[in-house]
């Protein structure tokens, strides 16, 4: 392995470090800042878009820095992603937004550690609705 290729690794494990601390801190601030006002407010409705949005962005860049180690993460009919940069990247953060939104239509697969990261991912999209209501009720009651 050559030195450039080396940098390019640290660089790019460093890179997935920096989403993993932003997706923790995007979920932190779910749960820290809590909101005074109604059930529904436009408030916690735009928390609750940014988080999402965050951890889509996160998880598919998670995916496509993967993919660009050299660890295939997603599979499309059983085949490694292919294509441009661009293209990869389309289908990384498609793959994200079908997960972290439970829709899942099945054309792009995870595979090896892609698996692992994708229950991750499902898991944090699964709850974090259940985790938005409780939270509402509970500022509500303090009132």
């Amino acid at each position: 392995m050559e030195t450039g290729d080396v940098m390019e690794n640290i660089f790019l494990l460093f890179l997935m470090g920096v989403i993993i601390v932003g997706i923790g801190s995007s979920l932190h601030s779910f749960w820290t800042n809590p909101s005074r006002r109604h059930y529904l407010s436009l408030q916690n409705l735009i928390v609750l878009v940014y988080v999402y949005v965050t951890l889509l962005l996160g998880f598919g860049l998670v995916y496509m820095i993967l993919d660009l180690l050299k660890i295939s993460a997603l599979a499309i009919d059983e085949f490694p992603l292919s294509g441009s940069f661009l293209q990869k990247l389309e289908a990384s953060m498609y793959f994200s937004a079908t997960t972290v939104l439970t829709v899942g239509y099945g054309d792009i697969t995870p595979v090896g550690i892609g698996k692992w990261i994708a229950m991750l991912e499902a898991l944090i999209g699964y709850l974090l609705p259940a985790a938005f209501v409780v939270r509402t009720f509970i500022e509500h009651d303090k009132k």
